[in-house]
């Protein structure tokens, strides 16, 4: 059976460190301060105001910090050779230990002290961060061309067409570079980025719904919606925040703290350029252990706040008189916490555990939460999918950098979607939303998210002529390519470095696929052109400048990414009403529990598995892999049309979901408002009951 863990029975106690500081901060507050009232006087860390601010700035920088792999995803791909349904997973990896213990924190509750044990989660969140900076500097420096590192000048002729007797020499590194060594190394190094996934996702379990519940717990009843929409408004910032410093990160050289001599001759535009990725979770994971330091010293209770704050009541006497007759009084904000979270401290883990399925099981026969539940789920597969992918979606679609690419992110998808949030809640507000017109708010919301897609199917261009790998369809080699004009050369099969040829718009996977022999580089004040002449399967021989081809249709991306977000704008308005109708259509006692399952459900049913089937699906796109060590590597080249094809028509599966479920929610509220007028039933908060999945029953089946 186990210890009993229940209410605490008042029995005269010392008062410890903060017992007399809330004291203190009581006789402050209602004037019968003795003389000694200045050393009795509060400090900052028993101010509910600092701990909001505090919470704000930690979630900012932790939602920064989870969001910045996002950000950087076909760099670590290209770093550690991963196929996207990898990276996917290791994307979505964070949510496992997230997942696994959320359930617990219902029943912990206040039993904690909630300000450490958020200190706590928020210095994990930060070892996580630098764990995952720890695979660049176990791993070797980045070598893009897979040629000897040492030797300079045997680089840079190492992808040039050579005769047959001379190319053995050249090429030596092909077995070497397969050793067992470097192989553990590289499964090392995978296995420390899942492993710091998994603690990240650990390390955030306690800090919102910690934080949240303090906040509420100590905050005047009134102050209390003040502060957390505040809360919210910041952290909403954290992912552009994320992707705005991958965008700055990505275009430093991933080993800036250990460049070669003679440099590098890359610009970002390079399919082989790779990033600073590791630089951003250093600089996350310092601010993420900045943020937590004051949450040590915040006391596990502190005076309940007994002002309101005089800017909202201002706002409140001007205008919203009168208009809170259908919201719940003060009087009965002490009942919100009915359900599963107020008999939870008289439970102990054992009986905790088996009374959840019950409980879980009762919560999912509403019709309307389930509803609601799947049409989020198809929302949030949406989101995470788009998330983790689109950066690089874009890159290969437009022909743009991933720096430029997180920056369009970054300022256009993620403020829509905060201005949607927005824009719900204050038409919820307004118009004083019922649950009917609540449904019909999000049916017009995931309507016009589902038009907006449409046009993204037409807005690309097909994936150029590749010498050797991609021919698009209809096209025809051209004599230079089918004449075998590169039968002298000993192309080295494992060397990439592609070259272009512009007037053709076919590229090359090395100089030597183009037959070319010699090579030049032309100095400039910023930067360095490298060109290659002498090419026997270009018409005239060249030259031809190094890189890939730049697509055609690269003055689409802004189009592309406006038509985004205005999609994105549109799915997040139904973010308030669609929770509303949660909150409202199950019985009062479930309430506390029915939001923890629709997270839990979120998580198992949308955040993990999404990026997965996202990164599964652009695998099958793929026409070119690169190979290491007799496995399957990073994918080169996409079939860009079957890619945009794919990627769209999943985030358009997901919306069309979204859409169904929300007309199957208008349907029975309606349905349940016709029979609920045929009874003729007068009885007063009848227009509640339509989300009532049935009829009230007697007080003693409701308890667990």
């Amino acid at each position: 059976m186990g210890p009993r863990i229940g209410p605490v029975v008042t029995e005269p106690q010392m008062p410890d460190k903060d017992t007399k500081a809330v004291m203190g901060t009581e006789d402050a507050a209602g004037g019968k301060a003795g003389p000694h009232s200045r050393d009795l006087r509060p400090s900052v860390f028993h101010s509910i105001k600092f701990f909001v601010l505090c919470h704000s700035l930690l979630q900012l920088a932790q939602l920064m910090i989870s969001g910045y792999l996002k950000s950087s995803i076909s760099t670590v791909e290209k770093r550690f050779g991963l196929s996207s349904q990898t990276s996917g997973l290791l994307a979505a990896f964070n949510e496992v230990g997230n997942t696994a213990l959320i359930v617990f924190v219902s029943y912990f509750g206040s039993r904690v002290h909630r300000p450490r044990l958020i200190g706590c989660g928020a210095i994990l969140v930060a070892l996580a961060g630098l764990l995952m900076t720890l695979p660049h500097f176990i791993s070797e420096p980045y070598h893009y061309d897979h040629t000897s590192p040492g030797d300079m000048p045997q680089d840079f002729e190492a992808s040039l067409c050579l005769t047959t007797a001379s190319a053995p020499a050249l090429t030596p590194s092909n077995g070497s570079s397969c050793s067992s060594s470097t192989e553990a190394q590289h499964l090392t190094a995978v296995g420390i980025m899942f492993l710091a996934q998994t603690l990240l996702g650990v390390g955030g379990v306690p800090i919102q719904p910690f934080g949240i519940s303090y906040i509420d717990d100590f905050a005047h009843d009134n102050n209390s919606p003040l502060y957390l929409g505040f809360l919210f408004a910041v952290t909403m910032m954290g992912p552009g925040m994320a992707y705005g410093l991958g965008g700055l990160m990505l275009r430093l050289y991933v080993d800036i703290d250990r460049m070669p001599e003679g440099g590098i001759n890359l610009t970002s535009k390079d399919p082989r350029w790779v990033g600073a990725w590791w630089l951003g979770f250093l600089i996350s994971a310092v601010a993420v252990a900045l943020a937590a330091t004051p949450y040590f010293f915040f006391p596990r209770e502190m005076a309940k706040e007994k002002d309101e704050l005089h800017f909202r009541r201002r706002v409140l006497a001007i205008v919203s008189k009168g208009e809170d007759s259908a919201e719940q009084s003060p009087e009965e904000s002490p009942k919100k916490q009915d359900g599963l979270a107020q008999i939870a401290p008289d439970l102990t883990m054992v009986q905790f555990i088996k009374v959840f399925p019950r409980v879980l099981l009762r919560t999912l026969r509403h019709p309307i939460f389930l509803l609601v539940v799947l049409s989020q789920v198809c929302v949030s597969s949406m989101v995470a999918g788009m998330a983790t992918f689109l950066p690089k979606f874009l890159e290969r679609q437009f022909s743009v950098t991933a720096s430029y690419a997180n920056m369009l992110l970054g300022c256009l998808s993620i403020p829509s979607a905060i201005l949607g949030i927005v824009v719900g809640g204050v038409l919820v507000k307004r118009l004083h939303l019922g649950p009917m017109r609540c449904s019909v708010l999000c049916l017009l919301g995931a309507l016009f998210c589902l038009l907006f897609t449409l046009p993204l199917f037409f807005m690309g261009c097909p994936t150029h002529q590749i010498a050797g790998v991609f021919h698009p369809p209809g096209s025809q080699p051209g004599p230079e390519i089918s004449a075998g004009c590169t039968e002298p050369c000993a192309c080295p099969p494992d060397v990439f470095n592609p070259v272009c040829d512009p007037s053709a718009r076919v590229e090359y996977l090395t100089p030597c696929h183009a037959g070319c022999t010699h090579r030049v580089v032309q100095e400039a004040l910023d930067r360095s052109q490298v060109f290659y002449t002498n090419c026997s399967c270009v018409v005239g021989g060249g030259p031809v400048p190094a890189g890939s081809c730049d697509s055609a249709c690269s003055h689409l991306v802004l189009p592309f990414m406006l038509l985004v977000s205005l999609g994105a704008a549109m799915a997040s308005v139904t973010h308030t009403p669609s929770f509303m109708l949660i909150l409202r259509g199950v019985k009062k006692e479930d309430k506390t529990l029915a939001v923890g399952i629709q997270f839990m459900l979120l998580r198992v049913l949308a955040w993990m598995p999404s990026p997965v089937i996202h990164g599964s699906a652009i695998d099958t796109t793929c026409v070119h892999w690169a190979w290491s060590c007799g496995r399957r590597a990073v994918c080169r080249y996409y079939d860009n049309d079957l890619l945009r094809t794919r990627f769209v028509g999943l985030q358009f599966f997901f919306k069309t979901g979204s859409l169904a479920c929300f007309a199957l929610i208008m349907a029975i509220l309606r349905q349940q408002g016709k029979e609920e007028g045929t009874k003729a039933v007068t009885r007063p908060g009848l227009q509640q009951q339509p989300l009532m999945s049935r009829p009230e029953k007697k007080p003693e089946e409701s308890r667990v």
